[in-house]
């Protein structure tokens, strides 16, 4: 491909590029950053300047960008074929890392469907339940169960379990309705502002609507530990298997949303292992690859695969299916990720890095004027920026404050995006600590400039 200025490259975006979530208004009038090429955790602009990414390109960078095994065992693949069909065929690297899949995952998962998003693995997981119950003598069973603020996605399934209504108000006519439960966000629980009483509140308005409702109920749907385009909302301990035990006690599946807990980020492979919680099935992404290539996976029980092994096609038959599904280019990076690691120890590392990084945001972020609460797990971290931490009372949001500090640090060559006005900082794993070191020094200018 010809290689193209700056100057031309912006005007080829601002006439022809869609961007989501992004206001085109406000986009079309700036300069807009391009990236070129990427090495480590930066990536590279096509004018030739540097940016940390500490948002891991939207939470998928795992070890970092050209990760050489990743990329070695792309390159490998493509020498043998890049895409064939699942649909009546199979392939050698869908095969080989759905065995790991299987192998690393919580105990009872033994089945692997793929697809190619987030979105796509939660509302296979939401049909799979649904159809699951009805093979098996449960006809009534066809309502779920979500969280407030949840998000689980843009397909019209997953957008019924949101519960952010910025996102998704627009698109209510679509949607199927849902039964919403509280989640245990303390900082702004007026009734229970302490972690545990909060959980207890939580769980106990789970447990009322299964007395009422479990015979109706197909499954529960939750992000394990933290939230996190509600705002980076780490549960309390103890929620997750409270959850679970209500779940298992009414007989409602229980679906556990890891694409962005999953993957090292909360400091376990994947968040559910930190409650010992075993979820009938659980929807992968993001990280999979590495965040190398759009791979999705959706896991299941034995119990829940063997309710469709029946002898009837028309009634057994699960249909659904993506044309890029087990796509051997992208099983092939998330078998490489996977033994990256393995073979790195990279969740020790991520242990000893998180601890750092708590240290980092308890001394220099912490005692900021404006910092109302910071929630982290693992190397996922949300900065609530409010007006008044004593009230807790928020920034109005026409001062578009989280907007305006990630920009800020845009001027400092760090790349950061917010949730409204909660700072997000979720760098990839494979950050050094002199890069961390950067990253909340970098923060914590940008919210002085602001908010000072």
């Amino acid at each position: 491909m010809k290689s193209l200025d700056h100057k031309h490259l912006a005007q080829l975006d601002h006439n022809h590029v869609w961007h989501p979530f992004t206001p085109q208004s406000r986009w079309t009038s700036q300069d807009p950053l391009i990236v070129d090429h990427a090495e480590g955790c930066w990536l590279v602009d096509t004018n030739g300047n540097r940016y940390l990414d500490a948002v891991s390109s939207l939470w998928v960078n795992v070890h970092g960008h050209r990760q050489p095994d990743i990329d070695q065992a792309i390159r490998d693949q493509l020498e043998k074929v890049a895409h064939s069909t699942m649909l009546g065929l199979s392939n050698v690297p869908a095969t080989l890392l759905a065995a790991k899949l299987v192998e690393i995952a919580p105990a009872g998962l033994t089945r692997v469907f793929y697809s190619d998003n987030g979105s796509t693995a939660v509302e296979i997981a939401l049909k799979m339940a649904f159809q699951y119950w009805q093979l098996t003598g449960h006809p009534n069973k066809t309502e779920f169960i979500a969280l407030k603020d949840a998000y689980h996605g843009d397909t019209i399934g997953s957008v019924s379990l949101g519960g952010i209504s910025l996102f998704h108000r627009i698109f209510h006519p679509l949607l199927f309705d849902v039964h919403r439960i509280a989640n245990p966000y303390w900082y702004r629980c007026a009734q229970a502002p302490q972690p545990d009483a909060c959980r207890d509140q939580c769980l106990g308005q789970l447990s009322e609507l299964l007395d009422r409702r479990a015979s109706h109920i197909a499954a529960l749907v939750i992000e394990p530990l933290v939230q996190g385009a509600a705002g980076m909302i780490v549960q309390p301990e103890g929620f997750l298997h409270g959850v679970e035990h209500l779940c298992r006690k009414h007989d409602v599946l229980l679906i556990c949303d890891e694409v962005a807990t999953g993957f090292g980020r909360t400091g376990t492979l994947f968040a559910s292992e930190q409650e010992h919680v075993h979820p009938d099935l659980m929807a992968l992404a993001k990280g999979i690859t590495g965040g190398y290539l759009p791979v999705a996976a959706t896991l299941t029980s034995e119990a829940i695969y063997q309710a469709f092994a029946g002898t009837d096609p028309s009634k057994h038959t699960f249909f659904h299916g993506h044309t890029y599904t087990g796509n051997p280019l992208g099983c092939a990076a998330a078998i490489a990720n996977i033994d990256v690691f393995q073979r790195d120890r990279v969740i020790d590392a991520v242990v000893d890095k998180a601890a750092h990084l708590a240290s980092l945001l308890d001394q220099r972020i912490a005692p900021l004027a404006h910092c109302g609460q910071i929630r982290q797990k693992g190397l996922m971290v949300g900065i609530e920026l409010v007006a008044d931490t004593k009230t807790k009372q928020p920034f109005a949001p026409s001062q578009y404050t989280g907007y305006r500090v990630c920009q800020a640090a845009r001027k400092h060559h760090v790349i950061l995006r917010p949730l409204g006005d909660v700072i997000v900082l979720m760098p990839p794993l494979g950050i050094r600590t002199d890069e961390l070191d950067h990253l909340v020094h970098t923060t914590e200018a940008s919210i002085k400039e602001i908010t000072q």
